[in-house]
């Protein structure tokens, strides 16, 4: 982090406050497992989607005392609870001169540690707010990096539409952000299925932690995504839904095989999870051309287009859609122009 801080010219007095906002984002080929912990580089590059209107809006605002002030969804965080200490350990570096702790209001539109990526748009939201504050005018890829250095998938949500992450190779980081995938494609939608909005009984972290160092069954998943990445990327830019949901699908699952294969094993699904993924295979049997794909938690995300909504709400009746490329609430820094991913 000082690095960028560095090549912003320093840090510089703050202003009044700032806020923004991030969207979480959806891996559809996934990151699971890291080359280092500490810089949170990833062993994989990965593929995503933002999930436009939910995701953080984060807003901060120097304050005077020795202590930093933080809300969520209104609620004030206990300073001994792991997400204040992540906080403060990550704003560390920004404490100077009469900036020596902060007020950080944080309004969560999707539910935090549930698996639905709410700690990438929280520390997405958290830099760029930061960068607004303290007027660094980092770039894209700089934001994306500051944002990676508090929680690896929040590279990926410092702008709206499709990212790509990649692995990068320097003992750095600095070549290990995320680019936007210049496909976008109005008719997708990405539908959730809340199973459960409950903290997870392993963080994502330790749970990526213990598979890499345990499971038999991950030294085959490096090869996995080399092999999904040009797929899905081909099929995204050629909006074939068929191939981009079944990559996305069989990605996933096989993330979570790698899982289940640690030791002592992780399974983030609940029996629910188990009988939502057999309604989405008998609807795909059925006709309807809908996938599923999920994170580090027991929720399921849809991917379908938005034709076959009202068929694939009769059978999901509880279903949130979301427009990724229509419900954007707010074109942040990293929302820029790209290249496609070959």
């Amino acid at each position: 982090m000082r690095t960028l801080i560095g090549e912003a010219g320093g840090l510089r007095t703050p202003g009044p406050s700032a806020e923004a906002y991030a969207p979480a984002n959806i891996a559809l080929c996934k990151y699971w497992g890291k080359r280092d912990n500490e810089l949170n580089l990833p062993v994989t590059a990965s593929l995503s989607i933002s999930l436009g209107r939910l995701g953080t809006r984060t807003r901060l605002t120097p304050r005077s005392g020795a202590d930093d002030r933080i809300t969520l969804n209104g609620d004030p965080v206990p300073a001994d609870s792991v997400f204040a200490r992540r906080l403060r350990t990550f704003l560390d570096p920004f404490r100077a001169g009469e900036a020596k702790a902060f007020e950080i209001e944080t309004e969560n539109t999707i539910p935090t540690a549930a698996g639905l990526a709410s700690s990438a748009s929280g520390y997405a939201a958290l830099v760029m707010a930061l960068d607004r504050l303290f007027g660094f005018n980092w770039s894209p890829a700089q934001c994306s990096i500051a944002a990676r250095l508090g929680s690896g998938s929040a590279c990926r949500s410092i702008g709206h539409g499709f990212y790509r992450w990649n692995r990068g190779e320097r003992e750095d980081g600095m070549d290990s952000f995320a680019v936007p995938v210049d496909t976008p494609w109005p008719e997708l939608r990405i539908g959730l299925l809340h199973i459960s909005s409950g903290e997870k009984n392993i963080s994502s972290r330790d749970a990526m932690k213990r598979t890499v160092e345990t499971s038999p069954l991950y030294r085959e998943w490096p090869g996995k995504v080399e092999r999904d990445l040009p797929r899905l990327a081909e099929a995204l830019a050629d909006r074939n839904l068929h191939i981009a949901g079944a990559v996305s699908e069989n990605n996933a699952l096989s993330m979570h095989a790698t899982s289940l294969g640690a030791w002592p094993p992780v399974l983030f699904w609940l029996p629910e999870t188990v009988e939502k993924l057999h309604a989405v295979w008998q609807a795909r049997a059925d006709g309807l051309s809908v996938y599923a794909t999920m994170d580090a938690g027991p929720n399921i995300k849809l991917l379908y287009e938005a034709s076959a909504e009202p068929a694939i709400r009769e059978r999901f009746p509880t279903l949130e859609p979301v427009s990724p490329f229509e419900e954007m609430p707010e074109k942040s820094p990293g929302a820029v122009s790209g290249s496609r991913v070959d």
